[in-house]
């Protein structure tokens, strides 16, 4: 089960990513200037202007966003606005001390550099462990594995987004950017002159640029203007990156970023496995953020971890099989809880099933239930029928506790193809448990009578 964390810590980074928000918001938009409203298309846009006029009487403009209720109210706010650069550490501080990790110092740095320089404004979004180490505080739960340290930052952005944002708005050169942070960044070498999608410092930090893959595979990299580079195309990155949410990296006083939702990140990464070469350390890596991830959403917010999982299963087939792939690849009782909350069945987990053990059954005295033994693969599966069950359908009534395991292993092979129905094809309890009840006996019959009949 999740290591969960108090309402407090988590209302704590709530609030952080707030003022961070607000802070990054009077970075950008210093009080000397002024916001403006333009209409296009039936549709408010705002646009911040400061600086001298040029000859035609303008202002040099910079793109803010769509005209929304909480933009209005930043706008409102902007001269009021004091920097609260100390709180926000202290904020930070608070958080390190309930658990949660803060990158490196240098990967730290070089997002703070991206923020600055509106990166994350124009929609960029952090992926890979960097973004799932911000998803602990922000579901309110200690993920194990947050604590690994990687050398690489990997941002994306939609190609159609990158195309959309005004000459005025795009940042130059992305390796410029990088090298206010670090002046040995360099970009690594291409096959074709002059196209760059990844970039590395003297001592082999590595930042690369991804953008989404539709249609036919291809290597080749995209141009996205916005951001001065080019970015290499990569296939689902369309579903991960999808609606971004603003987060807060732990550095320094925060560094507002834009990451993936972590049920998107969490279906993802359950895809993403399945496409790595076999045993690959990334692909564990994949599979274990996914499993923290999953187990933490259906606690916290299973319709978020519901929703993403009906869009990327409506994608294709394809699509399903990677994600059942994956899923049947986690701790059971995780995928279990899993099921439960998507109110599926373990049916849908390919080439699984149960096997059944000669192991002896026992009487189960404080749930009042025989117990006997299946397996999948190498975990181990205990089942049970109740003794209402055992009594109403099975001659066992007014018998013993030993005389109820003897009337078990009289008709064992029966039962135990009832509790492969169970596992397989009734919808799985918050707890994993395989139990059959008297109130299912006769619909198991029948279930059983059915598929007996079939043709083979």
């Amino acid at each position: 089960m999740a290591n969960t964390v108090s309402l407090m810590i988590q209302t704590t980074y709530a609030e952080l990513v707030e003022r961070c928000t607000t802070a990054a918001f009077h970075t950008e938009f210093p009080p000397s200037g002024s916001f403006v409203r333009v209409t296009v298309k039936e549709r408010d846009y705002w646009y911040f202007q400061q600086g001298a006029r040029d000859a035609s009487g303008r202002q040099p403009r910079k793109y803010v966003g769509p005209d929304t209720p909480d933009l209005r109210k930043r706008i409102e706010e902007h001269k009021r606005a004091k920097d609260d650069y100390r709180e926000r550490r202290h904020l930070i501080a608070t958080l390190r001390r309930a658990g949660f990790q803060s990158p490196p110092d240098q990967t730290g740095a070089i997002l703070a550099v991206l923020a600055v320089a509106g990166v994350f404004r124009l929609r960029a979004c952090l992926i890979g462990t960097v973004a799932y180490q911000v998803y602990g505080p922000m579901l309110g739960v200690r993920l194990p594995h947050a604590i690994l340290q990687t050398g690489d930052i990997d941002i994306a952005q939609f190609t159609a987004v990158s195309i959309a944002i005004s000459k005025d708005e795009q940042i130059p050169s992305l390796l410029e950017v990088l090298q206010k942070a670090e002046s040995s960044f360099r970009a690594t070498p291409h096959l074709t002159p002059g196209v760059a999608a990844s970039y590395v410092n003297g001592s082999g930090f590595r930042v690369d640029v991804l953008t989404e893959n539709r249609g036919p595979e291809r290597d080749a990299p995209i141009r996205l203007p916005a951001l001065g580079t080019h970015a290499s195309p990569l296939r689902f990155l369309d579903f991960l990156v999808y609606e971004e949410v603003p987060a807060v990296v732990l550095h320094d006083a925060g560094v507002l970023v834009n990451v993936p939702s972590p049920a998107r990140y969490a279906v993802h990464k359950l895809i993403v496995a399945q496409r790595r070469m076999e045993g690959s350390a990334k692909a564990d890596k994949d599979l274990k953020q996914a499993e923290a991830l999953i187990d933490g959403l259906v606690l916290r917010r299973p319709h978020d971890f519901r929703n993403a999982w009906s869009e990327a299963e409506g994608r294709g087939r394809k699509w399903r099989e990677l994600m059942t792939a994956g899923l049947s690849m986690i701790a059971p009782a995780v995928r279990d809880r899993a099921l439960h909350a998507l109110g599926a069945t373990r049916s849908i987990l390919p080439s699984h099933d149960l096997r059944f053990t000669d192991a002896s059954p026992h009487y189960n005295f404080s749930h009042d239930t025989v117990m006997f033994e299946a397996q999948v693969g190498p975990d181990r599966v205990p089942c049970q029928i109740s003794r209402e069950a055992m009594d109403d359908h099975f001659g066992a009534d007014g018998l013993s506790r030993e005389g109820r395991l003897d009337v078990f292993r009289k008709h064992r092979r029966e039962i135990e193809e009832m509790a492969r129905v169970v596992y397989l094809h009734r919808p799985v309890p918050a707890d994993g448990a395989v139990l059959i009840t008297t109130a299912e006996v006769t619909a198991l019959r029948q279930h059983l009578k059915h598929r007996r009949a079939r043709p083979t």
